[in-house]
């Protein structure tokens, strides 16, 4: 098509030199007299030239020859046609030139437009490439919260009924403490903070690389808020996350596994009645997955909606040195995932949770030995007691007295049927099989009955995601977790102001202000099952921005 349009384009070019070098010498020549043979031959080889390519038509040069009568010779000075459709124009008037040469400059501009078009596509000129390539493997994400919160303590609870056995862990004992006892009587009231930002690194199409900063203490694994009033001081950020993640796809493009090793996110389908949503994974994790009716033409297409998958992860909690008794998580969940004709979606996924050498382990008179055996950190409700082997209550040092072994079976149906408004419901059941009697009345040298079961049912109406002005949600939860249901360390951390041995309500509503903007207000109302009386009322108020 270039070469085509090139050839009229010299054509025309030609016929323009030569109609403009005709009336010249027409115009030097007498009044009397005729122009050149030879030029009108050129001018009107040109011109039939023009009609055989098919750039003007044969009529169109029969009008051209009535238009230039006037300048034409008579027909005898003229070399006899070389063909029945062959013109004999010896002139071509001003207005046709300006015509040809607006057709050249029209057609000449389209050829450079696309030209330079297709070379800074190739080069990637502009703003999309002024930055060199390897930046646009590098994304960004992250997020603020602002938070008000107030904890608000029923009257009946006793003072000093609560130990804070995290804090004794730490320094030393009840006699090294400042803070020996939770604080169960006085309300207090926070202003609080959490800044996260995250970069995802593409290595290349299967492996990513990514790592988050995060506002909060290194000594809490289940929160990164940051309390405002340090008198100035800076706040303390910690690397969150640190993980590379490595996918594999079929030939179809479905991600058939994927694979995560490093600090990274929560790789299970969970809840906050066993996880809290702010920690994070130490250890390596890998999904898999298979597609139901994939491969089978003849399946129902619904089929290709419906995914099993197996999750496997090992994970280091406390590396010891010197030992043989580090402190592991090992954990696996299957599950099914599967989505209806009207886009709703639905999920369940049993897993099972082994915590290896959590049991802490009594001390020698006299001895320290088995001190690393000891909960580094702790929230409250799990079943304890003292590994030190001496006379001095100052010096205790608190480990967990169960196993805990988890099996947690987790449901949840997001109803679309009402799009955009989206109805959620999710149900969570945990159970601590690990949990012996008689081997932790042994340790506690009490009764010790088995407190080892925990759930939650909730109800979420609203958008699924609060990214836009007037998105909007409400829910409605309840939450039963048992002393020893799950690792008190690792469960939510604003509920019951953390840990377990507590039930109760939750309520939230959450509403989108701009873009990526949102407030939420939440209302949780917890009370302990067994232990002292201990009511706590939380109350959150949020304003989120994503960026």
């Amino acid at each position: 098509m270039k070469t085509f349009k090139a050839k009229n384009i010299v054509a025309m070019v030609g016929l323009a030199i030569a109609a403009t070098t005709f009336s010249v010498n027409a115009e030097e020549s007498a009044p009397d007299t005729q122009p050149q043979p030879q030029l009108q031959q050129t001018v009107g080889d040109l011109i039939n030239t023009l009609v055989k390519q098919g750039t003007i038509s044969v009529e169109q040069g029969e009008l051209l020859t009535t238009q230039m009568q006037p300048q034409l010779v008579a027909p005898h000075e003229l070399p006899a046609p070389k063909s029945p459709d062959t013109l004999r124009i010896p002139y071509v008037p001003e207005s046709i030139r300006n015509s040809i040469r607006d057709e050249v400059r029209l057609g000449l501009r389209e050829e450079v437009v696309n030209d330079i078009k297709g070379q800074a596509q190739q080069e990637r000129w502009g703003i999309p490439g002024v930055l060199p390539k390897w930046v646009e493997n590098f994304k960004m994400k992250g997020d603020m919260r602002l938070r008000f919160q107030s904890d608000i303590y029923a009257n009946g609870n006793p003072a000093q009924a609560y130990v804070n056995f995290s804090e004794l862990n730490r320094s030393g004992g009840f006699g090294k403490s400042d803070n020996p006892f939770l604080n169960t009587t006085v309300n207090r009231n926070r202003e609080r903070a959490r800044l996260r930002l995250g970069v995802d690194a593409k290595v290349n199409d299967q492996t990513l690389v990514g790592m988050r900063l995060a506002t909060g203490s290194s000594g809490n694994p289940v929160s990164t808020n940051q309390t405002l009033g340090n008198y100035g001081r800076p706040y303390s950020v910690q690397l969150d996350q640190a993980y590379m993640r490595y996918n594999i796809y079929d030939f179809d493009g479905y991600n058939r596994m994927t694979l995560w090793g490093g600090r990274m996110p929560n790789p299970w389908v969970s809840t906050d009645l066993v996880w809290d949503s702010d920690l994070n994974f130490e250890g390596v994790a890998g999904t898999y997955r298979i597609r139901l009716g994939e491969g089978d033409g003849l399946a129902d297409l619904a089929n290709l909606n419906k995914t099993l998958f197996l999750t496997m992860g090992a994970f280091p909690l406390q590396e010891v040195a010197l030992s043989s008794r580090d402190k592991w998580l090992l954990g696996a969940q299957f599950g099914s995932e599967w989505m209806s004709e009207s886009q709703s979606s639905f999920t369940v996924a049993l897993a099972y949770y082994d915590f290896i050498n959590m049991v802490g382990q009594r001390n020698a008179l006299d001895s320290k030995l088995n001190d690393f055996t000891a909960a580094p950190f702790l929230q409250k409700g799990n079943t304890l007691y003292d590994i030190r082997n001496d006379t001095d209550s100052a010096t205790d040092l608190w480990a967990l007295a169960s196993d805990y072994k988890e099996a947690n079976l987790t449901m949840r149906a997001d109803l679309a049927n009402f799009s955009p408004v989206h109805v959620v419901l999710t149900a969570d059941y945990v159970k601590n099989i690990g949990f012996k009697e008689g081997a932790v009345s042994a340790l506690t040298g009490y009764s010790e009955k088995a407190r080892t079961k925990g759930y939650q049912l909730q109800l979420a109406v609203g958008w699924p995601q609060i990214t836009k002005l007037d998105d909007w949600r409400v829910s409605v939860a309840y939450k039963h977790l048992e002393r020893d249901a799950v690792v008190d360390a690792f469960t939510d951390s604003d509920f019951h102001l953390g840990g377990t041995d507590a039930e109760g309500w939750i309520m939230g509503v959450e509403y989108g202000l701009r873009d990526n903007t949102a407030l939420n207000f939440r209302w949780l109302s917890a009370d302990a099952i067994d232990g002292p009386p201990l009511g706590i009322d939380v109350l959150q108020l949020d304003v989120n921005v994503k960026f």
